[in-house]
Formats: C-alpha cells, sequence, structure tokens
C-alpha cells in the first residue's frame, strides 16, 4: 500500500462562519491514526478552543471509505527499529499531544461526520463527540483484543455508558463490528443517511445548534457531561462554571428580549 505524502497535511481545518470542520487526511491509510495526525489534530482543537467565534466542530475523514481506522499500527510495529533520533521525535511529539479522548473540558459541541469505518481509535474518536451522523455504509468497531491490545483512548469506559451494557460487551469482548443502522436502532447514532446525503445531514444539526446560545449549548455540555458520574441529586446541586458565565451573560438577556418581540435573537457569545 503506498504511503500518503507526508508534504500533505494529516490534518485539514476549514471554517465558515461559527463552524470549523477537521478532517483526518489519509486516505491512502484508511484515515490511520499516526503521531503526526494526532499531533496536527491537538492543535486543531488548541486553536478551536481559544478562538470563540466557533461555536460547533465537525470532524471526519477524507474520502468516502473510512472516518478513521484507529492508531496506525505500522507506525506502533516500527517502533523498535527506530534509532535514537527516531525515538526522540516521535517522544517529543506525544508529549505535545493531547488527544479529543483525553479533553473532558472541551465543552463545545463536536460532531462526528462519520462517512466509512470507524474503527479502534477511530471509533473511539467517534464516541467522544457528542452527536454521531453517519452514512450509510459506515460500520463501528473496537478489534483492539484482536491485535493484543484494549480500547483504552476511552473506548472501555465509553461504550458501556452509551449502549446498553451487554451489547457494549458483546463488542469489546470480541471485536465484532456494527452497521450504521444498528448503531442507530442502539441509540449510539443520531442519524443514518445516504453518502451523497451526509454534508446535508451534519449542516442541518450544525445549523440547529448554532440557533441556541453558544452559553447556553457549552454550559449544557458541561453539565451534562460532568453530572454523568454523580448521583441525580448531586448532580442538580453542583455549580458549574459555565452556567455561571452564562447567568451573568448578555445572551441570557437577548434570549427573552428576542421571544418577547418575536424577532431571531442576535446571540454575541457573551
Amino acid at each position: 500500500m503506498p504511503m500518503p505524502d507526508r508534504a500533505e497535511p494529516p490534518v485539514l481545518m476549514t471554517v465558515a462562519g461559527h463552524v470549523a470542520t477537521l478532517t483526518i487526511n489519509r486516505p491512502l491509510v484508511r484515515n490511520a491514526m499516526d503521531s503526526h495526525a494526532h499531533l496536527a489534530l491537538s492543535q486543531a482543537l488548541d486553536a478551536i478552543q481559544a478562538d470563540d467565534g466557533i461555536r460547533v466542530v465537525v470532524l471526519t475523514g477524507a474520502g468516502d471509505q473510512a472516518f478513521s481506522a484507529g492508531r496506525d499500527l505500522k507506525e506502533v510495529a516500527a517502533q523498535p527499529e527506530m534509532d535514537e533520533a527516531g525515538r526522540q521525535a516521535l517522544e517529543a511529539r506525544w508529549a505535545q499531544v493531547r488527544r479529543l479522548t483525553d479533553r473532558h473540558d472541551f465543552f463545545k459541541p463536536v460532531i462526528a461526520r462519520v462517512n466509512g469505518l470507524a474503527l479502534g481509535g477511530g471509533f473511539e474518536l467517534a464516541l467522544a463527540c457528542d452527536l454521531i451522523v453517519a452514512a450509510e455504509q459506515a460500520s463501528f468497531a473496537l478489534p483492539e483484543p484482536r491485535r493484543g491490545l484494549i480500547a483504552t483512548a476511552g473506548g472501555v469506559h465509553r461504550l458501556p455508558r452509551q449502549l446498553p451494557l451487554k451489547a457494549a460487551m458483546g463488542m469489546l469482548l470480541t471485536g465484532r463490528s456494527m452497521t450504521a443502522g444498528q448503531a442507530w436502532q442502539m441509540g449510539l447514532v443520531n442519524e443514518v443517511v445516504p453518502l451523497a446525503g451526509l454534508d446535508d445531514a451534519v449542516a442541518a444539526w450544525a445549523q440547529d445548534i448554532l440557533a441556541c446560545a453558544p452559553l447556553s449549548v457549552q454550559a449544557t455540555k458541561q453539565a451534562a457531561m460532568l453530572g454523568l458520574g454523580q448521583p441525580l441529586a448531586q448532580a442538580q446541586a453542583a455549580s458549574y462554571p459555565l452556567e455561571e458565565k452564562r447567568q451573568a451573560s448578555l445572551d441570557s438577556k437577548e434570549g427573552p428580549r428576542a421571544f418577547a418581540a418575536k424577532r431571531t435573537p442576535v446571540w454575541l457569545g457573551r
């Protein structure tokens, strides 16, 4: 299999209005994530986090075959043969990486646009997103045990929280795959559409999010995510920093005023 041109960016970022689209750009290897791609995705997420103008993130893979096949195991297999300079360069890249799967403080909504295979770490990336919109041809699996590995980028923990336990354990313990239709029936996927309609479906979800006040969206995500591991009464009584920020915001006044005046609100994000 030919290797991708290293001059080609491993992750592409485009911004249209308030929506940033991140595309894993390694289609020749089914968008498998090597250390270069992980670093590029990490840096893009850092930039998005710092940009108040970006309110929604779409994550996808290049081409029409794969969202991401997960970790690039060829890079993993090559590590024992690396010289000292190669090992140091690899370690330096990984030292700068903060994966989406580890960003429990990233409260801008993320939509996974799943155009094909989502395997291993690729499926874990999708699980770390807030919404999944999938093409009919998409499929999902955590085949790590078949490679002598386990899904440590959140898969072993997120999947049992997002599926009924027996369904999750069936996938985790066997490496079996799930079609997009099966994932939708289980509630793991928000919408399944033909590949030709995938962009329109993702855009519709993004526009519905953008119709809401950005601080309300982020406060909602923070409260929902941080409250998941708490008893209900404790979660309801907890304080959430983004909700405190929303309560003191101009947008918290704009919403009721726009409703009373029967006009579309103009959200400032502050």
